[in-house]
């Protein structure tokens, strides 16, 4: 599978952006790493990686989002955007996450990314208005890979993303990374809908077979305004899902990535070690993308880093965090996360205000962590980088 995979990158992707690729990404990644674990010793938490959300536009209105398209929509001011990654520099944190909405709709995107060659973006993308200029541009910066997100084959899709020809639109994306030799991304959220298709050795054979490199599973959460809870997964299903990815690594001549079991299969969540946080468009720092909660804002200029060190909503949370499940409290325990998040009086971040009321409405779903039933890593390398580049670090005891 290494050698597989290997053999791929080196003959489908561009020379100068594989070398971006294993510099920024590969090597400052894991220096990154290393760096939060020390900074984690200390007790002080600053995030190894950092997800923001430039914009809520989007063309598309998707099961299950989270996010609120406003009218004006809302684009998080350049000069911040910045100061997010300045001083995401400044810790040797240098991976960011970029979202949306829709990210590609976000003005003067690849300008923020150029003025910073020594950082890696991912740019988590539905791919419909990825156009062959957007692919020569990231080919030109080098320092960023586009993550297009596939909710299943063509009928499926188009239900899923409440939009006609979002399939078909997705592989038009791919193939025009393809053409300009980019690392490229597909991630998935699983669900019943979509399980059957996606979770297959046919769909990872049909992904290399249009030069992605890596593909992302994670389960769908029924959240946002249109939750439909009726496609979330069920405990089997889960573990079955854990079981592909697991075997798949082993297998496949494409890298496998999940971010929520660690080396021995025990669940955990990103947010609750601190390795990751979010922000929003307005500026709101959150756990994680989906949980729109927040006491914390730099919109108004503030250093997104003496913030994040400082936030006692962001340090009581991942108390709550450990202390309620190690998997995801919006599936295991919404009915705590909302009395948490009431007693923090934590500012609702969705746009919707209506954000407690949703966390009243759900119901606790299957979700990552299943006592008893952890599936370790079968791979070497994976259960590696897992072990000592991320994950856990002690912080469940």
């Amino acid at each position: 599978m290494i050698l597989r995979l290997g053999t791929r990158m080196v003959t489908e992707v561009h020379p100068r952006l594989l070398t971006k690729f294993a510099l920024n990404f590969g090597w400052r990644g894991m220096r990154a790493m290393n760096a939060f674990k020390a900074r984690v010793r200390k007790g002080i938490y600053f995030p190894a990686v950092t997800f923001v959300s430039v914009t809520n536009r989007c063309n598309l209105s998707c099961q299950g989002c989270w996010v609120e398209q406003t009218s004006p929509p809302v684009d998080m001011p350049e000069e911040v955007l910045c100061n997010v990654i300045d001083e995401c520099r400044r810790e040797g944190a240098v991976f960011f996450g970029l979202l949306g909405g829709e990210p590609f709709l976000y003005p003067r995107l690849f300008d923020v990314i150029a003025r910073y060659p020594s950082c890696y973006f991912q740019i988590l993308t539905n791919g419909t208005v990825l156009t062959a200029e957007h692919a020569r541009e990231m080919r030109r910066l080098g320092n960023v890979t586009p993550l297009i997100s596939i909710e299943g084959m063509e009928q499926v899709s188009d239900e899923r993303r409440g939009g006609a020809g979002v399939f078909q639109g997705a592989l038009d994306g791919l193939a025009y990374c393809r053409e300009q030799r980019l690392v490229t991304g597909v991630a998935t959220s699983v669900c019943r809908s979509n399980f059957d298709d996606l979770v297959s050795r046919d769909f990872l054979h049909f992904l290399v077979d249009r030069g992605v490199h890596y593909m992302w599973y994670y389960i769908y959460r029924a959240v946002g305004p249109r939750p439909t809870p009726e496609l979330a997964l069920d405990g089997e299903q889960i573990l079955a899902l854990r079981r592909f990815i697991v075997e798949a690594r082993c297998r496949e001549p494409i890298a496998v990535l999940d971010a929520y079991w660690d080396h021995e299969g025990n669940a955990l969540c990103p947010a609750a070690v601190g390795i990751s946080h979010h922000v929003s468009p307005t500026g709101y720092i959150e756990p994680c993308p989906p949980l729109q909660f927040a006491s914390d804002n730099i919109g108004d200029g503030s250093e997104f880093g003496r913030i994040v060190r400082e936030s006692s909503f962001l340090e009581r949370f991942r108390q709550f965090s450990r202390e309620s499940t190690r998997g995801c409290v919006l599936m295991d325990c919404p009915g705590d996360l909302q009395t948490f998040v009431e007693s923090a009086e934590a500012d609702d971040t969705s746009g919707r205000a209506c954000g407690t009321g949703e966390l009243a409405a759900m119901c606790t779903c299957p979700g990552h962590h299943q006592p008893g039933q952890e599936i370790p890593e079968k791979h070497w390398l994976y259960r590696f980088a897992k072990k000592h580049w991320f994950f856990g670090f002690g912080a469940y005891g």
